[in-house]
């Protein structure tokens, strides 16, 4: 666990999914780097929002079994084009996910690593609701941290005992107020796995809307 990494703005826009306007939230290059810290050739890696499928790529590409759960059916498909079928793709919702695993053979503890970024909400101005994907304006910041907590309850159940999970958050800045919701999001997945500490990542530029990006680094203990 590195106290920073620098990184580059450039590098995560041209990692940006071909006919998106939305950035993935973290790069390749730093997907390998946290594969390569916390994993072995064929150990198990899992994202519970699965995204555009970074963490998959890189965990395949890298010798490693990849699982990914993904809500949104088009991602699916993109998740599984991208990693020539290499990677095992669930499409279903993170808040059911035990299930989904157990349904496709990766019962409790059998991940090696979790590494993930959930879909961000602020505490203001924010109707969406990220675990529907945006798609329903049912959205409540309280609601949303606790069923965060419900997804990582079942991924400390689903980690080996000294099983890493790395979770990537950042604090968002809407006008002069700040969500602090790497803090929030930190307290959350603490109630259920061993909190190790955090890696700050210093962008040359920091993506649209950042206070202030992070690795934060648990382990199931």
């Amino acid at each position: 666990m590195r106290p920073y990494l620098l990184l580059r703005a450039a590098e995560l826009a041209a990692e940006r999914p071909a006919g998106s306007t939305e950035d993935v939230h973290f790069t390749e290059a730093l997907a390998a780097s946290v594969i390569e810290d916390t994993t072995a050739v064929g150990d198990v890696v899992l994202d519970p929002f699965a995204g555009y499928g970074t963490t998959l790529a890189v965990a395949t590409r890298l010798g490693r079994a990849a699982v990914g759960v993904e809500l949104l059916a088009e991602r699916v498909e993109r998740i599984t084009a991208r990693t020539a079928g290499r990677a095992t793709v669930v499409h279903g919702d993170a808040r059911n996910l035990s299930e989904l695993l157990e349904l496709h053979g990766r019962p409790v503890g059998s991940i090696d690593l979790v590494l993930t970024s959930p879909p961000y909400m602020t505490s203001v101005d924010h109707p969406e609701n990220p675990l529907t994907g945006y798609t329903t304006d049912d959205g409540d910041y309280a609601t949303y941290l606790r069923e965060l907590g419900v997804v990582f309850a079942q991924v400390a159940s689903l980690l080996r005992v000294g099983g890493h999970a790395v979770v990537n958050v950042a604090n968002l800045a809407t006008g002069d107020v700040v969500t602090p919701l790497a803090w929030d999001v930190g307290r959350v997945v603490s109630e259920h796995l061993s909190f190790r500490g955090e890696t700050f990542l210093c962008w040359d530029e920091h993506p649209p809307g950042h206070a202030g990006d992070y690795l934060l680094w648990f382990r199931h203990t």
